[in-house]
């Protein structure tokens, strides 16, 4: 199967600097993000919608523990009223030979152990170096054009988004100068919608910005809507970087990476993406 046009064509400058350092700082901000994230959730694994959350609301959709089932330990995962056996993944996790009750298992999370204050650390820390780094992008791509260029979907985007869903459903993948209608709406749905937003989310869950900004939570539905929001987010984080690593390796993880670190990359020849 062919997967890219032959790599014969010219090599262009791509990324610019601030480009790439901010895709850098991105990618650590949220590997440390998302497993300091799920050992805060590890204090509270429900997620609620609404104001409140307790015995006397009927307003869990997702909830994650153990239980004894016929003498033995099992993981037990509630997801809209649904009930999972998730033993050894979720809920009730093998440690040293045996089954104990853990949400997730040690690898998944910072610390490995269980430690909340340590994890809202480093959790607090990435949280607002990720703010900044959005804001350098941001600062920057309007500077070069990169914003405007490659983020921003536009008519004609829209008008060839079918033959590139169409391409990549092939695995037909390309190297232009600039972004394709697929990765333009990706970009801009994780750039300037999921990142605010779970940024938003976070904020949201924090009583000193409650304080200062009640309507934060009439905006979300409540502390516990905007958590339950900001655990979607993730998910959709996690798969959007489990895709973007696949298209790397399928696109030519050199000339893809070369890309982002020098910012120069070989590009098709004209004829081969017409």
């Amino acid at each position: 199967m062919k997967l890219t046009a032959p790599r014969d064509g010219p090599i262009v400058r791509r990324h610019a600097l601030t480009t790439r350092l901010t895709h850098w700082l991105w990618a650590l901000c949220l590997f440390f993000l998302l497993l300091s994230g799920l050992q805060i959730f590890m204090a509270r694994p429900d997620l609620y919608i609404g104001q409140q959350s307790g015995f006397t609301f009927d307003n869990t959709v997702l909830s994650v523990g153990a239980a004894y089932q016929d003498g033995q330990l099992v993981g037990v995962t509630r997801l809209f009223g649904s009930t999972f056996d998730t033993t050894g993944w979720l809920g009730a996790i093998e440690r040293a030979g045996t089954l104990q009750p853990q949400t997730f298992p040690s690898w998944m999370t910072v610390p490995s152990y269980r430690d909340l204050a340590t994890g809202r650390i480093v959790h607090f820390f990435f949280a607002w170096l990720l703010v900044g780094t959005l804001l350098v992008w941001l600062l920057g791509s309007l500077f070069n054009r990169h914003l405007s260029r490659d983020i921003l979907p536009r008519g004609r985007d829209m008008a060839g988004l079918g033959r590139d869903v169409a391409d990549h459903a092939r695995l037909r993948l390309h190297h232009r100068r600039t972004y394709g209608p697929l990765q333009k709406l990706s970009y801009f749905g994780v750039l300037l919608v999921a990142l605010p937003l779970m940024i938003a989310t976070g904020l949201t869950m924090s009583p000193g910005i409650n304080a200062y900004a009640p309507w934060m939570l009439d905006l979300f539905g409540g502390r516990q809507t905007a958590r339950t929001i900001h655990f979607v987010v993730m998910l959709l984080l996690v798969l959007f970087v489990v895709v973007h690593v696949a298209m790397v390796l399928l696109a030519g993880p050199i000339n893809e990476l070369r890309s982002m670190t020098t910012g120069r990359m070989r590009i098709d020849r004209e004829e081969d993406v017409r």
